[in-house]
């Protein structure tokens, strides 16, 4: 009897369908005509879960008594007995109720699913991505919650389908919010902690990159058992072949551009060890190399072989590798035929895996010394010895058959070979093939032979015509061979630019883009960019001399290698060797795209502040305007009310005299509270606010600000009584907490307001819910800028400065205020603040030292939050 299959239905978070999709897929079944029965389902008390379990044959569960309650398991006892198809089970993760007695078979779930399977039933599960033991400490540095049920990856990965049940974060909050989760007495708790969408996005990303290693793992599984060698990538993969030199951070850097590209492909930097081409490299370099492709996000790896090419030809199919980064030096096409590089092998061989021909640094540096020089050293070599060589073996073969042939044709076979001389080494080893070939017909060929004495006037004529003919050919060909290699150059150099443009367009930061190709492709130690003026340094713009960064200035004394002008008071200044004369129009290039780079940015920053400017003449505008109504309401109801006081000849009745002092008072509140709105944005646009720390109550802050706004009495605290103590400034924290509960006071009707406030973690989250209109998603962000009111209505007595000083008061104190929706409708503000430090233990003295100083404090505080009572506003207008 063979092992049943597995499915699982794997979730990044309660309540995204998993039990729902696998009743779904059983009622497919079911009507296909396969034998299909319920082991164990949760449906959680939801009614459309368990609307699904109609029609489906359930097996009854075991009933466990565990200390005093009765509870239910699975029953792999009756499964067993039952033998059907397909079994569903749910909660994989789940931990088995011990019994008394004996003891419960399994500890785990997943272990009498494992049973079953045994049994070669096959079965239908879920399980949430929280629950997988290898990212059960990821979970928890996401969510601050330990999950104690764990299965192991091994038993998720060995399931024959693993099928992703999807959600975005909003539809399941939204699902979370209407109480199709969790009972409305849970809502704003997980709302609040485990279901936020910082939360849930971060689940879902993870359960969909561990669903792609598995399929990895599959399909390489499948390769392996079908014995198929070609790459079927389910993903981009760039291998980087490690020269260990100076090209290596080149090809390292090339291959993080082309993963980037590739929609975030995976980097291996694979380092071969081998005697020649790619050489080994000394520690010190290669413990830079595997910190550079760290910082880069590489797996860096070596690799060993006697076949360098066929090395990373393995290990590219190994790790199914899509493209390949190697480095290729600038060869003659003699040493091309003679020794093919391990660039051009590694393209031979790749068959359908993409390879990528770098030329690294080192080899731009002989390219530039063999232009200067001529032809390369090692093409000359090879001429002289295949002139001397080929000499040895036609003067033979002619001296052998020296009755067969003429003179003329002597001389055309040796005017032949001083042609091909010409081509392989330049005109040296053509001049001398001709002088010596000439020699060597004058002693062997003509008369009187054995001597270099010629008798016959037209045979001395014919050798002096063949050196000369020799000379001219030897001379043109060298000239087209040197004019070739220009002609290669200038085109590679050009491709080159035309590639650093275009990649320079696809950049984010393009002026230290620019100076890296420069450095690499001069063969520089570091570029610099630096801007200098009459009254001023040399300032570095952009660099790529860690020890230069930008900002800083340059030294006097510094010395560079070359320094061009960009333009007016902008240098392009290169560390490094001598610069031949030909790549001096290479150094021209860079400058003038550093111009135009340079230009743009400045461009950009006018744009900038032109846009400030904009703004801030916007907000100007829109001060005056908020001034002359909402300072001349409460002054016009003063002026009226003491106008009104000061008539000598009316005779108010008590009653109405109280009334008008009381609106003379309130209208002072009102303008009282509207200028020091308008001082508090003003030091916080300033800097001017600065926070004194200290460990504070939450409990005692929020109780003494809510007796002082307008309606106490409409604000419910329901605070955890064993909350820990905050980090904050609590006159700060003071005028925050009053303006968001006025706020919430003001647009929460005639319902009350609610202030809650639990432990997320090492921060304590304060919320404010209100039960009004709410705010839309578009308008979250706008209602924290300075002078916005609900719907920018002119109407109401407030400039809309409270939650953009509450949010700015939140940022200097180190915390955070943010809006979400109330479910069911409304606002809700939320207040996160740092928990504060636990005290150190202290001996007798530094207690008693420690004691004043929190009693010296704590009077401080009690002072400041009495005289920010006395000054701030009771009532604030935002939305």
């Amino acid at each position: 009897m063979g092992r049943g299959s597995l499915r699982i239905y794997l979730g990044a978070a309660p309540g995204v369908g998993k039990t729902v999709a696998m009743l779904d897929e059983a009622h497919r079944r079911l009507e296909r005509g396969t034998d299909v029965v319920v082991g164990y389902v949760e449906t959680h008390g939801r009614p459309h879960t368990a609307a699904l379990l109609d029609g489906l044959e359930v097996l009854p569960r075991r009933q466990v008594t565990y200390r005093g309650s009765a509870l239910t398991e699975l029953d792999v006892d009756a499964v067993l007995a039952r033998r059907p198809q397909v079994v569903l089970v749910d909660e994989l993760a789940h931990t088995n109720v011990p019994e008394a007695g004996d003891g419960e078979r399994h500890e785990k779930r997943w272990q009498d699913v494992e049973e079953i399977l045994e049994a070669g039933i096959d079965v239908i599960s879920t399980v949430n991505i929280q629950h997988l033991e290898s990212l059960n400490d990821v979970v928890e540095s996401i969510t601050g919650i330990r999950q104690q049920e764990t299965v192991p990856d091994e038993v998720v990965r060995r399931a024959d389908q693993v099928q992703v049940v999807d959600m975005s974060p909003e539809a399941l909050r939204r699902r979370m919010a209407h109480g199709n989760i969790y009972g409305p007495d849970q809502v704003d708790a997980a709302l609040a902690n485990y279901f936020r969408v910082g939360n849930l996005s971060a689940l879902r990303e993870i359960a969909l990159l561990w669903l792609a290693d598995r399929v990895d793992e599959a399909l390489e599984r499948y390769r392996a058992d079908q014995g198929i060698s070609d790459q079927w990538p389910a993903r981009e993969r760039i291998v980087v072949a490690l020269t260990g030199g100076a090209g290596s951070e080149t090809l390292l850097r090339r291959g993080a551009r082309i993963a980037t590209r590739a929609a975030g492909g995976d980097l291996i930097a694979c380092h071969v060890q081998s005697a020649e081409g790619l050489a080994s490299t000394d520690p010190a370099e290669l413990a830079r190399l595997r910190r550079l492709a760290g910082d880069l996000g590489a797996e860096f790896q070596n690799v060993s072989g006697a076949d360098v090419a066929e090395a990373i030809l393995d290990h590219a199919r190994g790790v199914n590798a899509t493209q390949i980064v190697v480095g290729v030096s600038r060869r003659s096409r003699w040493q091309q035929i003679l020794r093919p590089s391990i660039a051009s092998e590694v393209a031979d061989r790749s068959g359908d895996i993409d390879v990528h021909l770098v030329p690294h640094e080192g080899s731009k540096v002989g390219r530039r010394s063999a232009r200067a020089a001529g032809l390369p050293r090692r093409r000359v070599l090879g001429g002289l010895l295949l002139a001397v060589v080929a000499l040895v073996a036609l003067t033979v073969v002619l001296v052998a058959t020296r009755e067969g042939h003429t003179l003329s044709l002597d001389l055309l076979l040796y005017l032949a070979l001083t042609v091909v001389c010409a081509l392989v080494g330049g005109i040296w080893p053509a001049l001398f093939c001709a002088v010596v070939g000439s020699l060597v017909v004058n002693w062997f060929f003509t008369e009187p032979r054995g001597t270099l004495t010629i008798s016959d006037a037209p045979n001395a004529l014919a050798l002096a015509v063949f050196v000369l003919v020799a000379m001219a050919v030897s001379s043109v060909v060298n000239l087209a061979a040197r004019r070739t290699e220009q002609a290669i150059s200038a085109e590679r150099e050009s491709s080159a630019l035309a590639a650093m443009s275009r990649d320079l367009l696809a950049e984010p930061r393009p002026l230290p883009a620019l100076l890296e190709h420069a450095r690499d492709d001069l063969g520089m130690r570091s570029a610099v960019l630096t801007e200098s003026g009459e009254d001023r340094p040399s300032r570095v713009v952009a660099s790529t001399d860690p020890l230069l960064p930008a900002g800083s200035t340059v030294p006097a004394e510094t010395t560079w290698a070359i320094d061009v002008t960009v333009e007016d008071g902008v240098h392009l200044l290169l560390d490094g060797p001598p610069v031949a004369a030909e790549d001096q129009r290479v150094v021209g290039a860079y400058a003038a795209h550093a111009a135009i780079l340079h230009g743009r940015e400045q461009l950009v920053r006018a744009a900038r502040e032109a846009a400030g400017l904009a703004r801030d003449n916007a907000a100007r505008t829109t001060l005056l305007a908020a001034v002359s109504h909402d300072l001349r309401t409460p002054l016009a109801s003063i002026k009226a009310g003491v106008s009104t006081l000061r008539q000598s000849g009316l005779d108010l009745p008590p009653e109405d005299e109280t009334e008008l002092l009381e609106s003379v008072e309130e209208s002072a509140d009102r303008l009282d509270a509207l200028i020091g709105n308008l001082l508090d944005l003003s030091r916080l646009e300033t800097g001017a606010v600065q926070a004194h720390h200290h460990s504070i109550d939450l409990l005692d802050a929020v109780v003494s600000t809510v007796r002082t706004t307008s309606a106490p009495r409409r604000v419910e605290i329901a605070l955890e009584p064993d909350l820990p103590p905050v980090r904050a400034d609590l006159g700060l924290l003071d005028r925050v907490l009053a303006n968001v509960v006025e706020n919430a006071l003001r647009h929460s009707g005639d319902a009350d307001v609610r202030v809650t406030a639990g432990r997320i973690g090492d921060t304590v989250q304060l919320r404010v819910i209100d039960r009004g209109p709410g705010v839309a998603d578009d308008d979250k962000e706008r209602i924290f800028a300075a002078f916005q009111r609900a719907g920018d209505a002119p109407q109401g007595d407030g400039l809309g400065l409270g939650l953009a000083v509450a949010r700015g008061l939140m940022t200097v104190m180190g915390g955070s205020l943010v809006p979400e929706d109330t479910p069911g409708g409304g606002l809700t503000m939320v207040v996160e603040l740092p928990l504060a430090p636990a005290p150190p233990v202290r001996g007798d003295a530094d207690r008693h030292q420690t004691s004043a100083i929190t009693s010296t404090e704590r009077a401080g505080d009690r002072a400041n939050q009495a005289t920010t009572q006395a000054t701030r506003a009771t009532t604030q207008e935002d939305a």
